[in-house]
């Protein structure tokens, strides 16, 4: 497992903090994804397929095989891990962890996974905390948190922005705090507000639904932002990215079952 320096992340305010004043927000972490970077995105289909020469690995927190981590340390790779961190998914091992009452609507496209409620920090934490704790165990050095716009979402609850943010932000420093780098999945609508409190962002489809635009934000500020797309050639899809500098650029499968087709 890699040497990693704990950040010193005093948000002032609390969960409602700000990040730097500065807004460039550097990372103190050992090993954290970089703009530029060549990347890597599997989550099914293991093992894993290690042939790619990418800088930054991402593999599923439970099911990533401790030997592909070693290895991709071994090659100097820096490796997050994914999870969940906004939705109940029944597969999980610690899934009877999560409190039925901070359970709500299904995702559409993926019926045995539910919205949370994200303004029960106290009682999400447990189960939060132990999955980041085993994500620096197993020697990861970065955290791709996964499903953190419940409020712009048909969740079941009455979310709002700042209720997304205090979440979103507690998960920032609670990574922080174990050593890992956290990426930003998604949320377009928060992107801006939370660029100083993460260090580099993951998004799906953001050329196709013309949503690139929400995290130059981490552009501006030197921070890495991967982008995964699904539909469309690789052609069509690298063509597009042209008009992305500073974004890594990369189209998959739905299934995320091997390697990606760089830009």
């Amino acid at each position: 497992m890699r040497i990693r320096l704990l950040v010193l992340f005093l948000a002032v305010g609390g969960l409602l903090g700000c990040g730097s004043d500065d807004g460039s927000s550097s990372s103190d972490l050992d090993a954290v994804p970089q703009a530029g970077d060549r990347f890597e995105w599997q989550l099914t289909g293991y093992p894993p397929d290690l042939s790619s020469d990418a800088q930054t690995y991402d593999l599923d927190l439970f099911e990533a095989p401790d030997e592909a981590i070693a290895e991709l340390h071994e090659r100097g790779v820096t490796v997050a891990c994914y999870f969940s961190a906004g939705t109940y998914e029944d597969f999980r091992e610690d899934a009877a962890r999560f409190p039925e009452g901070a359970r709500g609507e299904p995702l559409p496209d993926f019926p045995d996974e539910q919205w949370l409620d994200v303004r029960r920090i106290d009682d999400l934490a447990p189960v939060i905390e132990a999955r980041l704790d085993l994500c620096a165990e197993r020697g990861f050095d970065a955290v791709e948190l996964d499903n953190v716009d419940a409020y712009a979402n048909d969740s079941g609850f009455d979310l709002t922005a700042e209720d997304q943010l205090a979440f979103n932000r507690w998960l920032a420093q609670e990574s922080r705090e174990r050593g890992l780098s956290p990426g930003l999945k998604g949320t377009a609508g928060l992107a801006p507000q939370l660029v100083d409190d993460f260090d580099w962002s993951l998004v799906e489809q953001c050329i196709q639904y013309e949503e690139c635009d929400a995290f130059q934000p981490f552009v501006d500020a030197g921070k890495a932002v991967f982008v995964v797309e699904y539909e469309g050639t690789r052609d069509e899809v690298c063509s597009a990215a042209e008009d992305l500098p500073g974004m890594t650029v990369v189209r998959s499968t739905y299934d995320l079952d091997g390697p990606v087709e760089p830009c």
